[in-house]
């Protein structure tokens, strides 16, 4: 199996390129500017706005399959192009395509979000990756787009953003409600997809729902870190406007794959950040 990781330089990318030579598979990872840091990976440069570029290196690699993981927050050419360049590409040579997503294209609601209810967002990072699931399925029907959550781990952002609020630096909000999934279980998740023919829009998270304010609470308990320094409001009292209440429910993924998605809870009671 040869498989193009586009964005392998990224926190997510990293692990998909880990665990795919682990497989014994030929993996090649794109980084734009960074390093990629991944023993046995082919590494290539690429700027996934250039859509020439982009079709001259998948034509080049000739991949059986191709991961796409690339976004860059605000940067519309990267999340919603730099996708459509991707499945462009992808599609002209006849590769299996697993396109990441997110769950900010919802507007969020108490009840939880199906595979397949449609995109509704309310803040421009959503709207790229709603833009983004629009072009690849356009163009490629066969593709998976996996719909995913808050991303922890060691090196984790998400993490690093709990810790920065514990310590006074950053606030976290009590009314932003995600679905946290592991970095190896996610990534081991695409790679069983890599080989399935599961299409179209499937939400792999983990079951457990948290607000990043809880997030931060079960941080600082696995930590062994006071929590009353933990600093906290509402996107309402900040006056940001971004989802609240996203629960994004990934049963049919959990029943699909051999994958064991696992919730927060479980996770922090493990190593920091795991």
């Amino acid at each position: 199996m040869r498989v193009l990781v586009v964005g392998g330089s990224g926190f997510l990318g990293r692990e998909v390129c880990r665990r795919g030579i682990a497989a014994g598979w030929g993996v090649v990872g794109t980084c734009h500017s960074g390093e990629l840091g991944v023993a046995g990976v082919e590494v290539r440069r690429l700027d996934v706005t250039d859509r020439a570029a982009v079709v001259a290196l998948v034509a080049e690699v000739c991949p059986d399959a191709v991961i796409a993981t690339p976004y860059r927050y605000g940067d519309w050419a990267v999340t919603a192009d730099g996708a459509a360049h991707v499945a462009h590409a992808a599609a002209r040579v006849g590769a299996r395509l697993v396109h990441l997503s997110s769950d900010a294209l919802h507007a969020g609601r108490p009840e939880a979000y199906a595979d397949d209810d449609p995109p509704t967002p309310i803040f421009p990072y959503g709207a790229a990756k709603a833009a983004a699931e629009t072009a690849v399925r356009a163009i490629d029907p066969g593709a998976v787009l996996v719909r995913t959550s808050l991303i922890l781990g060691e090196g984790s952002k998400q993490i690093q953003l709990c810790r920065d609020a514990l310590a006074g630096r950053a606030t976290l909000f009590s009314d932003e409600l995600r679905c946290p999934i592991d970095v190896g279980d996610l990534a081991a998740a695409v790679l069983e997809l890599v080989g399935s023919d599961v299409a179209g829009p499937l939400n792999v998270a983990g079951p457990d729902a948290v607000s990043r304010a809880e997030l931060g609470l079960l941080v600082a308990r696995r930590e062994g870190v006071d929590p009353s320094g933990l600093k906290t409001t509402t996107g309402a009292a900040a006056g940001v406007v971004r989802p609240t209440e996203v629960r994004l429910d990934s049963s049919r993924a959990a029943g699909l794959l051999r994958t064991r998605l696992r919730g927060v809870s479980e996770l922090l009671a493990g190593s920091a950040g795991r």
